[in-house]
């Protein structure tokens, strides 16, 4: 059976990262495991839709599940997913200053008063 081309692969792991409450899972799992209780309280969404989220993690091995008594833990399957993540936030920042630079320099351009050129 071939395999899917690793530019598919790699589609197919962005969009599975391409979840807020699925960052904001990562983002949480940062700070080392947590169990479900705690993650519904820091994640901010309904118990139903965190376990659906953390399913769909789970299968993508993104986060993994213990046991401890009759609570289930989560932590993050790779920690270089802090690192991505770290890069996701450096890009966004970087993008953004360039914008808010751009906007300066605009902002700082004095109007011309017509829009027609004079004769």
């Amino acid at each position: 059976m071939p395999t899917a081309p690793i530019y598919q692969v790699k589609a197919e792991f962005f969009k599975t990262l391409g979840h807020p409450a699925r960052i904001r899972v990562l983002e949480v799992l940062r700070e080392g495991e947590r169990p479900v209780s705690e993650l519904i309280g820091e994640v901010g969404i309904e118990a139903s839709h965190l376990s659906q989220q953390l399913g769909i993690m789970r299968r993508a091995n993104l986060v993994q599940a213990r046991k401890d008594g009759a609570i289930v833990v989560y932590s993050v399957a790779n920690p270089m997913l802090f690192e991505l993540l770290d890069v996701a936030k450096a890009i966004l920042t970087s993008s953004l200053a360039d914008t808010r630079d751009l906007l300066a320099e605009l902002e700082s351009v004095p109007e011309s008063r017509s829009l027609t050129p004079r004769s």
